[in-house]
């Protein structure tokens, strides 16, 4: 009886394989960008830049001892760019070191970090930029200085499981926003 019940088995199984079966390919998330159109930032701030129209801009107030602090989001990416501003009180060094140490502690996930110097004497702007590539929560920071009153400092965050194969669409989309943001930098309130 064994018998019979293997036979009708194997010839269910046998039977039952004819078809090929083909692995769909691996694929990502259809990601619609809007197109790039650039405002004046919204906000009274000793800053301004040009923001993408498509992005919403809010007071950080998680900070209380400075109202300089803003929060540009872009919620159809989960990405934000946070910008803290700083006066310069013979603490320029600090600040640098500062901003330096912050984009490095992305080099435990980095599989790179560079730097590039911006220099715009034409908006009394100088600064680094820093691109952080491989599987970091932050893809790029930065930051800007007069080197006598102004610091401020940006970075970049998805709100998304770091995979920088799967987010590099829209890393690239907001980096020219980023960059957009750099070159058109100019402070409100100059130094004596």
């Amino acid at each position: 009886m064994l018998k019979y019940i293997l036979i009708i088995f194997s010839i269910i199984v046998l039977w039952g394989c004819n078809e090929t079966h083909t692995p769909k390919p691996r694929g990502f998330y259809r990601i619609d960008f809007p197109e790039k159109n650039y405002q004046t930032l919204p906000l009274q701030m000793p800053y301004s830049f040009e923001v993408p129209t498509y992005s919403i801009c809010k007071i950080d107030h998680t900070i209380q001892e400075d109202q300089s602090n803003i929060n540009i989001l872009f919620p159809q990416n989960r990405s934000t760019f946070h910008i803290s501003y700083k006066k310069i009180n013979n603490n320029l060094q600090k600040l640098t070191e500062d901003s330096y140490e912050l984009a490095y502690k992305h080099s435990i996930k980095a599989n790179s970090i560079s730097e590039q110097v911006y220099l715009n004497p034409a908006n009394n702007v100088y600064g680094t930029i820093y691109r952080i590539e491989g599987n970091a929560a932050s893809p790029f920071q930065f930051h800007l200085t007069d080197s006598t009153c102004n610091f401020l400092r940006g970075s970049f965050y998805i709100k998304e499981i770091p995979n920088y194969d799967s987010l590099q669409p829209v890393i690239k989309f907001l980096e020219k926003d980023l960059i957009n943001l750099i070159e058109t930098l100019h402070w409100e309130e100059q130094c004596q």
